[in-house]
């Protein structure tokens, strides 16, 4: 991938106008998969949330509910809403113009609109669609997701959806420990990692990782502003100081030696920054991130995607090579993350259901419909291994929480272990695992230090 040589350049174009972290990851991940909007101008306020039916099953409902919330500037009365018109644009999957579907007030008492899909496309295979809000009391416009045309939201119908009951959770049972591969302890010397206080006074530290082309486990040690490598065979690590910004980002390794940064935090009111770093730290380049939120960053085919906020959608760093422009970022956004194999996973998460689905050349490939008793709380992981398709899922109740991994293929479950929790220190809250070749790696923490374990998936 071609970056283009000049350091500390930032390229930032005005971004089109709030839902992710644990509680919505990602397109492969998320807990609501919720979306929202907002604009601001004049002291108004104006904001559009919606919760795309990404992955629908033959009883799915055809409608498109907004939650929308707008007041007038000078208006202090939180229940003074002011009038909000809005239009869903939609139609099959690549084919043919957007069909205009006018959003309604179902009910005078809540501030939803609703639109209702007509059975040709919600029987599709896919159907693709967005939405505009106008207020003039606001003085605002609105689309939801910025990219409109150029980036809709897409609905899948899945028509044979395996399916994988998962019952009620036995906290503790079929707990697997993994190869413990490095550890650090908390501190500021030569083979520690960093700790400092988080917004909600927990400790933050060692935010991110990955295993780099040549095996090496990279730890984010952002408190200390650097990296921890270490070497296939070696117990201390190297250290590569960074320039970064902000108590938690996300890493992800290039594959050439470089490593990408996903700061969370933005400086000045503008987006967070993504930047590239050679394996010596000398920053390369610097991206501004087109939205105001960032959520995970990983490497997709032709280079390094982020899951951005509040739209929820994965959008592109770099477009042939060179820094995307904010605008670029928008109009090439999708909800489904593209993997660097090809292809790519769509996941739709409700508290007690996950639908999963591989999607190659517009189609769903393998889909699953995963039920728990058990709540689901983020999911961490989705992908392909093999020939089978591998979900790390958090499961909690209101006193214990750990991971499940779920090794699925074409019949359903084949196997279902589950992995300690172990996140004492607060770190970006899709981060926590990495699929590597046939093994799973895993981001832990307890109050003596940071580790990485590994685990064998058992896939041959």
């Amino acid at each position: 991938m071609r970056w283009l040589p000049t350091i500390h350049r930032v390229w930032a174009l005005a971004a089109v106008g709030v839902a992710a972290g644990v509680a919505a990851g990602l397109a492969i991940s998320l807990a609501t998969n919720a979306l929202a909007q907002g604009a601001s101008g004049s002291g108004a306020v104006f904001d559009v949330t919606h919760v795309p039916p990404l992955l629908t099953v033959p009883d799915a409902s055809g409608e498109l509910v907004y939650d929308v919330h707008c007041s007038a500037a000078g208006v202090d009365d939180p229940e003074a809403n002011c009038s909000v018109s809005g239009t869903v644009f939609a139609r099959r999957v690549g084919v043919g113009s957007f069909r205009e579907i006018p959003l309604e007030r179902r009910d005078p008492v809540t501030r939803q609109l609703a639109a209702t899909v007509p059975d040709e496309l919600l029987d599709s295979d896919a159907f693709e669609y967005f939405a505009v809000f106008e207020s003039a009391e606001a003085e605002a416009r609105l689309t939801v997701p910025p990219g409109a045309q150029s980036a809709p939201s897409v609905s899948r119908r899945l028509r044979n959806a395996t399916p994988v009951l998962l019952g009620r959770h036995s906290f503790g049972e079929a707990r697997r420990s993994g190869q413990r591969l490095v550890f650090a302890r908390w501190g500021d010397g030569p083979d520690a990692a960093g700790l400092e206080e988080g917004r909600n006074l927990e400790p933050v530290g060692a935010s991110a990782f990955d295993v780099d082309a040549s095996g090496a486990i990279v730890v984010l040690d952002h408190a200390n502003r650097r990296l921890l490598r270490w070497t296939k065979g070696t117990r201390a690590p190297v250290h590569v100081p960074v320039s970064i910004n902000g108590t938690i980002a996300d890493l992800a390794s290039g594959g050439d030696g470089s490593f990408y940064v996903m700061e969370t935090t933005a400086r000045n009111g503008k987006a967070p920054l993504i930047r590239r770093f050679d394996d010596h730290g000398r920053e390369l380049e610097a991206v501004e991130a087109a939205e105001q939120g960032t959520a995970q960053i990983r490497i997709g085919p032709d280079g390094p995607v982020v899951l951005q906020r509040p739209s929820h959608q994965w959008m592109p760093a770099a477009v042939a090579g060179v820094p995307a422009s904010q605008a670029a970022q928008l109009q090439r956004g999708r909800m489904g993350r593209l993997l660097r194999s090809g292809g790519e996973v769509v996941v739709l998460s409700r508290t007690n259901e996950l639908r999963v689905a591989v999607v190659a050349g517009g189609r769903s490939t393998r889909s699953w419909r995963i039920t728990s008793e058990t709540p689901l709380g983020e999911v961490q992981l989705a992908e392909p291994v093999g020939r089978r398709f591998v979900v790390v899922v958090r499961l909690y109740d209101g006193r214990s929480d750990e991971f499940a991994v779920l090794l699925l293929d074409r019949r359903g479950l084949v196997s279902r272990t589950t992995v300690d929790a172990a996140d004492w220190a607060e770190a970006a809250p899709l981060g926590r695992f990495r699929l590597v070749g046939r093994d799973l790696y895993r981001l832990g923490s307890t109050p003596a230090g940071v580790f990485v374990d590994r685990f064998d998936l058992e896939v041959r």
